[in-house]
């Protein structure tokens, strides 16, 4: 039976559940709470974090895939302390997002990939417990490829599957298949994500037709479409016969940056892991789509992502 690694332990792929593609449990500037401790109260965090974890448990949410990346203040230890305290399974990965550290931009990308499967293979930050999943993100129209690579190749050596950050605006789904197809990747162990913040059909269904996996995420954000327009994209693309190449998420966290949730709260009043399961999982019974999608958007389309194991 195929197994990923979460921060508690092994789990079989056919308990992953109801899952939750692109989140985070905490989004934090590095160093920030070294230099000013007084800014974080740690168990009140962890509790806060676990909480809110176990009102998406509540709503049906089996796992969650953390791709927080060393840049985006990745602090393992204290992802455990919150998935010691939830029902709910949590998934990290390795990788970098856009705050790409200087030793990472290398002529070569030998040194980053080693750093990637030391993370797989070994433990991340001295633990035991192994990533699950590679991020990556690209923004801009000239895509930084050779952090591309480095993914590219530690995920043909280990088989761990690519979840990305895009920007459909600028095409840059398009650039990260054209640079992953040029390292021999197989493109349906690829999420593109944040593809929910367009509703260009033709742009979705294109990365769609050339393998991969999109990510329609970024639900509650309050970032280029509302709640219904993405729930309405989706939808959409099912009735085009797409529901088994869809996941969806949030990307939110329970803690971003310091800032008091119920600010947050007030200001983005989706942002959560509910909004999923309590909002759009009934907005699109009520567009038509049925069950079985639903059911693959949610459970099925994850399990087969991370069924795809094995170097290649």
């Amino acid at each position: 039976m195929a197994t990923v690694p979460t921060l508690r332990g092994e789990l079989e792929t056919s308990a992953l559940g109801f899952t939750l593609m692109h989140e985070h449990l905490f989004l934090q500037t590095p160093a920030l709470y070294d230099n000013y401790p007084q800014l974080f109260d740690r168990e009140a965090e962890v509790a806060a974090a676990a909480a809110f974890c176990e009102e998406a448990r509540a709503a049906g949410v089996d796992t969650i895939i953390d791709v927080t990346t060393v840049d985006l203040g990745r602090d393992i230890r204290l992802m455990a302390e919150v998935a010691a305290l939830t029902e709910v399974h949590v998934v990290a990965a390795t990788g970098v997002h856009l705050r790409v550290p200087n030793y990472f931009r290398r002529k070569t990308p030998d040194r980053v990939v080693e750093l990637y499967l030391h993370d797989i293979n070994v433990g991340i930050a001295g633990t035991s417990i192994r990533a699950g999943a590679l991020k990556i993100a690209t923004e801009e129209y000239e895509p930084d490829e050779l952090q591309l690579r480095a993914i590219a190749l530690a995920h043909r050596a280990s088989g761990v599957p690519i979840m990305t950050h895009s920007n459909p605006f600028a095409g840059s789904g398009n650039d990260q298949q054209r640079v992953f197809t040029a390292e021999g990747v197989d493109l349906t162990r690829v999420v593109i994500g944040h593809s929910g913040d367009s509703t260009d059909l033709d742009y979705l269904s294109g990365l769609m037709e050339r393998g991969s996996t999109i990510g329609m995420d970024r639900f509650g954000s309050g970032l280029n479409a509302s709640t219904e327009e993405r729930t309405a994209t989706i939808a959409a693309l099912c009735e085009r016969g797409y529901a088994d190449r869809m996941v969806l998420s949030h990307d939110t966290s329970p803690h971003m940056q310091g800032v008091p949730r119920e600010i947050l709260d007030q200001a983005l009043p989706e942002a959560n892991f509910l909004t999923i399961p309590n909002i759009v999982v009934p907005g699109l019974r009520r567009l038509g789509v049925p069950e079985n999608q639903i059911e693959a958007m949610t459970t099925a389309n994850p399990r087969r992502i991370f069924e795809a194991q094995g170097a290649y």
